[in-house]
């Protein structure tokens, strides 16, 4: 386990309380009253001694590495969830290092350390407000009202969303886009049927239901709210507060990477600032080849980190990198470089040139999860948003910043090799890819083990197929937007068509669709719902 102390020695603080945090955590009380002198010996195999020394990369080409690492013990996240702290002398992937930091259900980040920021049950009153200063100030105020954070460690992990900022009006919303889609396409033949996953502290489902049983009393009587959370304490506390208000939720205490039962009906799959969390795998490049390596991160019995990189071999890295190349998105090398032999061996032999390309993560968990939606969840209609870009990020492609709180400071850091539970890390998405991927992945249809397809019959199943009637049957053209229709499956007008295709919209653009702006307009004519949250984007 790496101490505390020499977690936070490897990060770049931009802020000037790190000498008072580096000093406050290398000193303990029994450090500083009791000076016991140990024999150089003693020194080296005390494992509680911190010790400050380069962490550099190995070379992958040395055969030297191979047998330095060849006693580690090769563990995933999945196998670490027994485990009650940290573990040392193993080695590990790059994303089960990070899904273990996280989400570990003993010292993982979320579990032990994050706090979500809650209004107190309170909506802001915009239109008494003078403008976005103001806003922010009340904002400040809720903050402060968390208390201060303590000086013998990490601080209170708070952070927000828009749906705690904006409530009601960011959850209604997300109500009006979900109940319109719902009213044109289903309406009164399905119920409404909505998945969340990062429900955080009910408040999106609490605003969705409030809004649905308000404006669309009938639409309430058929709907069925499901939450699908990792974090038993969130679990908790979502039963607790939706359970009386709404009887039609249903909390199921689960991880969505472990999820195994087959939705048939129509549903909405809702994931707002969930994909930002997720593991991703960390890829470089051998310039003189092109051949990928992956990443591993070693923790050696000191609880010190190192990362080294071997061929790829792992199945869902392979899965991804095959994907990127059937969609033609481009690799992390310059073109220039990929065109030619002899210009990668006249660069590799210049002075300093680095033998491997940079640091790029890529969403293999994201990945997953588009898996499981195709196979569990094939009528689902998906409702994402997060992130499209991040200051303060580590080193790299794609790489996420990595910060925690100290003092009510925020303190972010420039490497991923810090104590595992102690830092959120979090990652900015590439909507137009992930739209290419889901596209991609969804319209290559699973087929399950059993004969049976599973689907139920509905008033829009036909005992034809779309694949028996032939794609081009109503009509000779056959619009790019759409996917192909599911087999049975007919739309509301009875015609074998497919569901439309997924767009990316900008936060703004997103809102000034479906939210209602004046409540949330400032008595200056700004709005923090348009105006704020300009790196985020939605795939719907």
């Amino acid at each position: 386990m790496l101490t505390l102390g020499a977690a936070f020695a490897r990060c770049h603080w931009k802020r000037p309380a790190h000498n008072i945090l580096r000093r406050a955590l290398h000193s303990t009380p029994s450090q500083t009253r009791n000076r016991t002198i140990k024999s150089e010996t003693e020194v080296k195999n005390d494992i509680n001694v911190p010790r400050d020394r380069w962490n550099y990369n190995v070379s992958p080409f040395l055969q030297t590495s191979q047998t330095k690492y060849s006693d580690l013990e090769f563990v995933t996240a999945n196998a670490l969830e027994c485990a009650t702290e940290p573990p040392r002398g193993v080695q590990m992937l790059v994303r089960d290092f990070i899904e273990d930091s996280l989400y570990n259900p003993n010292y993982g980040y979320f579990p032990s350390q994050a706090t979500i920021f809650n209004t107190d049950g309170s909506a802001v009153g915009f239109d008494s407000l003078r403008d976005s200063t103001e806003f922010q100030e009340v904002v400040a105020q809720k903050y402060a009202a968390y208390g201060a954070d303590k000086h013998d460690g990490p601080g209170r992990q708070l952070w927000h969303t828009p749906t705690e900022l904006f409530k009601p009006w960011f959850g209604r919303a997300i109500a009006r886009c979900l109940v319109a889609e719902y009213l044109l396409k289903y309406f009164p033949y399905e119920d409404l049927i909505i998945y969340e996953i990062g429900a955080g502290n009910g408040t999106l489902a609490m605003d969705i239901l409030n809004f649905l049983q308000e404006v669309h009393p009938e639409v309430y009587e058929r709907t069925r709210y499901n939450i699908i959370e990792i974090s038993g304490r969130l679990v908790h506390m979502q039963r607790k507060r939706l359970s009386r208000a709404h009887p039609n939720v249903r909390v199921t205490h689960k991880s969505i990477f472990h999820w195994a039962s087959r939705e048939p009906a129509p549903c909405f799959f809702v994931a707002m600032e969930v994909i930002d969390n997720f593991a991703h795998d960390v890829v470089r490049y051998d310039l003189k080849t092109l051949e990928p390596y992956q990443g591993v991160i070693t923790v050696d019995p000191h609880g010190d980190f190192e990362t080294i990189y071997t061929p790829v071999s792992d199945p869902l890295i392979t899965e991804f990198l095959n994907l990127r190349r059937n969609l033609k998105h481009p690799l992390p090398v310059s073109k220039v470089l990929q065109s030619s032999d002899a210009l990668r061996k006249l660069y590799l032999s210049m002075p300093f040139a680095p033998n491997l390309s940079k640091e790029e993560y890529i969403p293999t968990r994201l990945l997953s999860l588009l898996r499981i939606l195709r196979n569990y969840f094939p009528r689902h209609r998906l409702l994402l948003s997060d992130f499209s870009s991040l200051p303060d990020t580590i080193s790299g492609v794609n790489a996420p910043v990595v910060q925690t709180r100290f003092r009510n400071t925020t303190v972010p850091c420039t490497t991923l090799l810090v104590r595992q539970g102690y830092f959120d890390i979090f990652f900015p998405t590439n909507f137009e890819h992930l739209r290419d991927m889901y596209e991609h992945i969804v319209s290559h249809k699973h087929h399950p083990s059993s004969s049976k397809s599973g689907m139920r019959s509905t008033p829009l199943m036909t005992t034809s197929t779309s694949i028996s009637l032939g794609e081009d049957y109503f009509s000779s053209y056959r619009s790019n937007d759409r996917r192909s229709p599911l087999d049975g499956v007919t739309s509301a007008s009875g015609l074998p068509v497919g569901e439309r295709k997924s767009n990316v919209f900008t936060h703004s653009e997103f809102m000034e669709t479906y939210a209602d702006l004046n409540r949330t307009r400032l008595r200056n004519g700004e709005n923090p719902m348009l105006d704020f949250y300009k790196n985020v984007k939605f795939l719907f």
